[in-house]
């Protein structure tokens, strides 16, 4: 479903295409060459035609690389099956894993807290509330 969306794409684009070079086509014809359209006034007419034309078809070009590009196979990296671009995922993971091992064995263990000689609890009417969230009772 996908390519037959990227074919109508493709012939959607090369209509304005064939447009510009049909007109094009006609216009050369009643002159006969390039020098006599410019003689009979059509020169800036086959000019205008002919940079329409290439505008029109960068478009087309676009659409027809992506629609090559979807339908080679998938894995096949132009002939390199195993080259993936320089990357190796497996030695990117075993890097991180090492790094992370190696900081966590840097990090030293928290001390516990104090048993005694820190501030005591807040009494009831000590006018010192401990922040709550919802409602009081």
């Amino acid at each position: 479903m996908q390519n037959f969306k990227s074919i109508r794409g493709v012939i959607g684009a090369l209509i304005p295409v064939l447009y510009c070079g049909g007109l094009l086509y006609y216009f050369l014809d009643v002159a006969g060459s390039v020098q006599e359209a410019e003689e009979i006034g059509l020169g800036p007419t086959v000019l205008g035609l002919s940079a329409v034309g290439l505008l029109f078809s960068i478009p087309l070009i676009l659409k027809v690389l992506r629609l090559f590009r979807r339908l080679r196979p998938p894995g096949s990296n132009g002939g390199d099956d195993d080259d993936n671009g320089g990357f190796d995922a497996d030695a990117a993971i075993a890097r991180y894993l090492a790094r992370r091992s190696a900081e966590e064995a840097a990090v030293p263990a928290p001390r516990p807290a104090p048993q005694s000689g820190g501030p005591g609890k807040p009494g009831p009417g000590s006018g010192f509330h401990r922040p709550s969230f919802g409602r009081k009772s």
